[in-house]
């Protein structure tokens, strides 16, 4: 288990934070989620599912704040790790967070996780 961190980029509001776990890679944004940082997780994201890591677990446990353009960030990934018989799993959102999700269904298209645990634990999905 590989639980040192393989990559970062870092704004005045977002820290994203990179590793690989078992089968996963874990990304982990910190701050706030919105139209001035997604590419800070966009790019990690993209950048991991273009060197074969199809199953990406967002631990959202340090997310603050996500906007509509931090969803499309993750609805985007999600097609993507789809197509690669992957899938993009959440895990630890805030309520605040989570709620952006439930308003807007994406929760349902999600794979979605009470703990970082869980979610790695899930690898099967």
């Amino acid at each position: 288990m590989d639980r040192g961190t393989v990559g970062s980029a870092q704004s005045g509001r977002l820290l994203v934070e990179v590793r690989k776990q078992g089968l996963s890679a874990v990304v982990t944004p910190a701050g706030e989620l919105d139209h001035h940082t997604a590419d800070l997780l966009r790019e990690p994201l993209e950048d991991l599912l273009a060197h074969g890591y199809a199953r990406l677990v967002v631990d959202c446990s340090r997310l603050e704040f996500c906007d509509s353009t931090g969803l499309n960030v993750l609805l985007g990934a999600r097609l993507k790790a789809d197509a690669a018989g992957g899938g993009v799993h959440l895990a630890a959102m805030k309520p605040a967070v989570a709620r952006v999700f439930e308003i807007t269904g994406a929760d349902a298209v999600f794979t979605v996780h009470d703990t970082l645990g869980a979610a790695l634990a899930d690898e099967s999905g």
